[in-house]
């Protein structure tokens, strides 16, 4: 009855002040690769498209984002039946890369010892508990902007990241933001080269 007593009361110990979280809250880097004529890119008016006419709620989410990336640079909406300076054509993809365990958040070990005169007692046990199977989300953003006029691709883009079910910046539009911001950023970036934006 001892045994189990001190059994319980080392594991309440390590309950109260030996926990560790694993995660640490920070949403994945997003890989970027940018492609452009090396020419400068004024600002101008805008039409934002999906590719292939596949517009949805969820394709709003990322035409929304990128819009909100070119406003910040100067670019402005294409009034209604105005002519645009740049189309710019929007594609994504967020697809379930499959499933992973994670470190349960809190791991119990209980050692042996010795109890009473010459008797001992060896051995230990560890077990985790709180361990989650996490669905893997991949997303990409892919955008193209074409000048209206003679329809030249003049600046391409890919962005690429991925993330846990439930960690930061795994909801559909928390990628979409991080994901346009990732691929404007140092606009019009170093062509054909692929950086990482943490």
């Amino acid at each position: 009855m001892k045994t189990r007593a001190l059994i319980a009361l080392a594991a309440v110990a390590v309950l109260a002040g030996g926990c560790s979280t694993t995660g640490g809250g920070r949403a994945a880097p997003v890989d970027v690769t940018r492609y452009h004529l090396s020419q400068p890119i004024p600002a101008g008016a805008v039409s934002i498209q999906p590719k292939d006419n596949a517009a949805g709620p969820e394709y709003q989410l990322y035409a929304d984002a990128v819009g909100s990336e070119l406003a910040r640079m100067g670019f402005t909406p294409a009034a209604a039946g105005a002519r645009a300076d740049y189309i710019a054509t929007v594609d994504f993809v967020r697809t379930d890369r499959g499933q992973v365990r994670t470190r349960p958040p809190v791991t119990i070990g209980l050692g042996g010892g010795s109890f009473g005169g010459n008797v001992g007692v060896g051995g230990g046990a560890s077990f985790g508990i709180g361990s989650k199977t996490r669905t893997v989300y991949g997303a990409e953003l892919a955008v193209q902007l074409r000048r209206h006029g003679d329809n030249t691709v003049i600046w391409e883009g890919r962005a690429i990241t991925e993330t846990l079910g439930g960690a930061p910046g795994s909801q559909p539009a928390d990628s979409a933001g991080r994901l346009a911001a990732a691929l404007f950023k140092g606009f019009p970036g170093q062509s054909g080269i692929t950086i990482t934006v943490k």
